[in-house]
């Protein structure tokens, strides 16, 4: 598969070097061939398999295991739980800030905090063994009541700062709105969703010498080697980490449970061990993106102009670990008003700890914000573009700080011209195509452009080639082939010329693959070191048989970047037909418009963008987690019980760029695993809407409320 340079006119002109013209992947090949590797298929021998055993209860206590008769089953050679377990140390902040989820401190006591909860590990010769034994364990539980109501009246609801204080403010938000000519005032809801990555967490752990070893599945080595190395009270040089190929990460990669109960068996067994996860194991064990209840207030004056604003988010998180899905985030850098009051809450109930899923708080707070902003432009009679460009703000509504770049409108302005937007009979409800009612939607998308510190070694071989060494993981994103465009140009030379080694601990430490935030980070640190490189071979440096290597560190020149709101942007743009008499609803075209900065890969980059828009038209209409109330598991915990979209629901997605140049930023290149994903949801709602003159404030958008929401529409 190929694919064209950017179509538009506004589109950046790719470069004369590698960066910014379309590769295939550079392990493509071996992908498609089962060559490549993934965690759950490395042989070694004498391995041992694992399999996780996990509470039947809610919320209760651990009265006793009967693991003598296990251990008398064929092939079995441990059973690991609270009593017999290695003691683990919990209590550091580590690589991101915070404590670690107690739920990957397995068997460490008798308490059952949800449903799912591990209860034991079982050790078998072969992983047919492990899981009918796992399976046979009988554990007695002390059952207690447990709670999982979510909901947004919850009296215990309290502000919980995250990675971004929990409340903001300015203003008066009571006096703007009283004076603001058009006022919306509106709630609106997501369910539970899960990663659902195609490859399950799989890890396998093992001692060589006096040095541990683990294979698995991750989105950085640097951050799991820190995490076991406290956990099992190691150095972290006595830790080595390696994860070859990832299908698919999401943010619900780093330490897990199989991980710690990997090192733990093979610690008691001095044999390598492996720990697979199932995939209904995953839908507790693996995190997932709380449900928010979302509150928007706002007020405009008679021009459009917002006077006040002001976005609730209320997620959950579990009763033994603190995490916050933040919201109303978006709201801090999309939009300024006189008063801006925004606000991160949470409820503990008795629910496995949510995490960090594509886009976390943009993804379910640009729904809210987004569909809140359309249904005010109705109030004020505007065009929904009209409205977000007559409230493009000078400098962050929050932060105060200048953008380094923010071409929104321009996205905006490309969207429409491309989508059509000049034709569009702003009336709901008035476009047929036979059964079909049709209708078109838009909504604007934001995300970080951060960095982390990374280090990387790049070696010139005596043979004319180059091999970059360095911590990053692939998740599905083309990482390897985005790196090696990068190092060809830096160090001027073409990509057969280059060898990209990655996912190994031992190159050093290097940011995770997350926040869209890894190519930057990883880029800059390649850059750094083939500068360097660069200059010692100009100097005429003979190269010796090993080589000549350098290593990078960008932690000073990272700490050195001026503040500045630094984020993608995007405009997202939808048209659906929606039949009332069924209850269906189908996207038939989507297009989105992004400013991300320096686009190294436009194939890969487009695939990024595309998936993210895909998964967008999921969130807006198939996905939905369903607890039951009386058990607290779930409803359907596999993948056909929980619906994503495939390719009957997605006709013709398009993602395309606009040229975005930050002048004091020396890599120039910007995330875009989750920008895509932004807007994308409530562009299909604000679609629904125009098709049907009935507002969707719940996701997902399911024939049932289709057809409850038609019954009252006006238009219907």
């Amino acid at each position: 598969m190929t694919t064209a340079a950017p179509r538009s006119t506004a589109a950046t002109t790719p470069p004369a070097g590698a960066v910014g013209t379309a590769h295939t992947r550079v392990e493509g090949v071996e992908k498609v061939t089962g060559a490549a590797r993934y965690a759950g298929e490395i042989p070694f021998a004498g391995l041992a398999h694992g399999w996780l055993a996990v509470s039947t209860v809610a919320r209760g206590r651990i009265r006793s295991i009967d693991a003598d008769a296990v251990l008398a089953m064929p092939g079995v050679l441990a059973v690991l739980h609270h009593g017999n377990a290695p003691r683990l140390e919990t209590d550091y902040v580590g690589m991101l800030g915070v404590r670690p989820d107690p739920t990957c401190a397995v068997f460490q006591h008798d308490q059952v905090p949800s449903m799912g909860w591990p209860v034991a590990l079982v050790v078998a010769e072969t992983s047919e063994q492990a899981r009918e034994a796992a399976e046979s364990l009988v554990v007695d539980y002390e059952r207690l009541p447990h709670d999982i109501d979510f909901h947004s009246g919850r009296p215990d609801a309290e502000g919980l700062d995250g990675h971004m204080p929990a409340v903001t403010g300015k203003g008066d938000l009571e006096a703007e709105l009283a004076a603001s000519a058009a006022v919306l005032d509106a709630e609106y809801t997501t369910p539970e969703e899960h990663h659902s990555m195609m490859e399950p967490h799989a890890a396998t752990a093992r001692w060589d010498g006096g040095r541990l070893e683990v294979f698995d599945s991750n989105q950085g080595a640097t951050w799991v080697v820190g995490e076991l190395a406290r956990m099992f009270s190691l150095e972290p040089s006595s830790v080595r980490v390696r994860s070859e190929h990832v299908g698919g990460g999401f943010g619900s990669k780093g330490v897990r449970a199989h991980q710690v109960a990997a090192v733990m068996a093979a610690t008691v067994l001095r044999r390598p061990v492996r720990v697979v996860m199932t995939r209904r194991q995953m839908f507790s064990l693996a995190g997932y993106r709380s449900p928010t209840a979302q509150r928007v207030r706002l007020g405009a004056d008679a021009d459009g102009r917002l006077r006040a604003l002001e976005h609730r988010s209320l997620s959950l998180t579990s009763t033994v670990h603190d995490f916050v899905e933040p919201g109303a985030g978006h709201a801090r850098v999309m939009y300024d008003a006189d008063a801006h009051h925004t606000a991160n809450q949470v409820v503990r109930l008795d629910m496995p700890t949510p995490t960090w899923m594509r886009a976390p708080g943009e993804a379910p707070g640009s729904f809210a914000l987004e569909s809140a902003l359309d249904e005010l432009a109705v109030k004020c009679g505007l065009d929904p573009i009209e409205l977000r460009l007559r409230n493009e703000p000078e400098r962050g509504p929050v932060s105060g700080l200048p953008f380094s770049s923010r071409n929104l409108a321009a996205c905006f302005r490309e969207g429409a011209r491309r989508f059509g937007w000049a034709g569009r009979d702003p009336r709901p409800g008035v476009r047929r195509d036979g059964r079909w009612l049709l209708g078109t939607g838009t909504a604007a998308a934001s995300f970080g452009a951060g960095a982390g510190p990374s280090t990387a070694v790049l070696t010139a071989e005596a043979d004319g080639t180059f091999t970059v060494r360095i911590a990053a993981a692939d998740i599905g994103t083309g990482a390897r082939t985005a790196l090696t465009l990068v190092a060809a140009d830096a160090l001027g030379v073409t990509t057969d010329r280059v060898r990209v080694r990655i996912g190994d601990s031992d190159f050093g430490p290097a940011m995770i693959a997350g926040g869209s935030m890894g190519t930057r980070s990883w880029a800059w640190a390649v850059n750094t070191a083939a500068a360097e490189l660069r200059e010692r071979l100009a100097l005429g440096a003979d190269i010796p048989p090993e080589g000549i290597t350098v290593r990078s560190d960008t932690t000073a020149a990272i700490g050195a970047l001026a503040q500045k709101e630094r984020h993608s942007y995007g405009a997202q743009f939808a048209e659906v037909a929606v039949d009332v008499t069924t209850g269906e609803v189908r996207v038939r075209r989507m297009l989105g418009i992004f400013a991300a900065g320096r686009i190294v890969n436009p194939l890969t980059a487009r695939n990024q963008l595309v998936g993210g828009m895909v998964w967008g038209i999921s969130m807006a209409l198939h996905e939905e987690a369903v607890r039951d109330r009386a058990t607290g598991g779930h409803y359907g915990a596999d993948l056909a019980g929980y619906h994503v979209a495939t390719n009957a629901d997605v006709r013709n997605v398009e993602a395309d760029w606009i040229e975005d140049h930050d002048p004091d930023d020396p890599v120039g290149i910007k995330g875009i695993g989750e920008i895509g994903i932004v807007g994308a949801a409530a562009a299909v709602a604000n679609a629904v809407w125009h098709a049907t003159g009935a507002r969707h404030r719940d996701l997902p958008i399911r024939p049932d409320r289709v057809l409850r929401a038609a019954a009252k529409a006006p238009h219907a």
